[in-house]
């Protein structure tokens, strides 16, 4: 009897303890949240800043200004602009889609670029974290001039999760087992979105490597087979060295013929062909081989 007495206390204070120690942790990660929502949020802004920065450029617009991003809910945020400006869908969709892969919070998202007066929907879509519920219609009809507002809106549960949800969830999860075992939270990596339209965004270049084109602005720059098929090797692993070998092994080998200079003919010409922008070259590596190097 006397050693089932001393156990008892013994247990609970130890328990007693441990729970207490979750209990602060939990209020600190609660507190800790605040900081790091008002930094993700910062940065969600900075990322929808670059989506309006690079449509004016694809426009042919590399001097008027993007406004200051608006948050016009807890969940929406509207990017307007100082000027009128022309823009093609598919590029729209896709320049989201690559810059908001940055933003681990935003797997669903709603798109509507809204006509200034009217305000109007002119143009809009959806993309969800499940790629079968993605809704993109009208790509290829080029939207005409205009002043134009375009507005995200996210799904709930990312950057604003309910704090006090959060706490008493956490409380009541830290008694239930944090007195067993500790396991450290492992994030998610997000893997990266793919273009439903097969195009590339280069800087302000589109490439359509079905069609064998470059868009710019509003014109259009036609691509050779073999510049086709070499420009999409870069265009897969932009601002990464791609070494020479692979190029022509990749290009000419199945042909059964492989040409060294062949290759430095392409590749010249494709550089004058990605002139328009001067944000994208094709660079020599000496020693290694070449690469795409996109500016920001």
């Amino acid at each position: 009897m006397l050693v089932r007495r001393n156990r008892l206390p013994v247990g609970r204070k130890y328990l007693g303890g441990l729970l207490l120690l979750a209990f602060i942790a939990v209020i600190c990660v609660a507190f800790s949240m605040t900081g790091k929502d008002d930094f993700d949020v910062a940065r969600r802004e900075i990322l929808l800043r670059r989506i309006g920065h690079e449509i004016l450029l694809q426009s042919g617009d590399s001097v008027s200004r993007v406004l200051p991003v608006k948050r016009i809910a807890n969940n929406e945020y509207q990017v307007s602009f100082e000027n009128e400006f022309a823009f093609q869908p598919e590029y729209l969709v896709n320049t989201t889609q690559r810059l908001l892969a940055n933003d681990p919070a935003a797997t669903d998202y709603v798109v509507n670029v809204r006509n200034c007066a009217g305000a109007n929907v002119v143009y809009g879509y959806a993309i969800s974290k499940n790629k079968k519920d993605d809704i993109v219609a009208c790509v290829g009809r080029r939207q005409p001039r205009g002043c134009y507002t375009i507005t995200i809106k996210f799904k709930p549960g990312g950057i604003t999760v309910g704090k006090n949800a959060y706490l008493l969830g956490a409380m009541v999860f830290a008694a239930l087992v944090g007195f067993l075992f500790w396991r450290p939270a492992r994030p998610g990596k997000t893997a990266p979105e793919i273009a439903h339209t097969g195009m590339f965004t280069l800087g302000a270049i589109l490439f359509d490597p079905e069609k064998r084109k470059l868009l710019f602005n509003e014109n259009s720059t036609d691509l050779t087979r073999t510049e086709t098929r070499v420009l999409r090797i870069f265009a897969l692993s932009p601002n990464e060295a791609i070494e020479r070998s692979r190029l022509q092994k990749e290009i000419w080998e199945d042909e059964g013929v492989i040409v060294g200079r062949s290759l430095d003919v392409f590749i010249s010409k494709l550089r004058k062909k990605l002139e328009v922008d001067p944000n994208v070259k094709i660079v020599v590596l000496r020693g290694k081989g070449y690469k795409l190097e996109i500016s920001a």
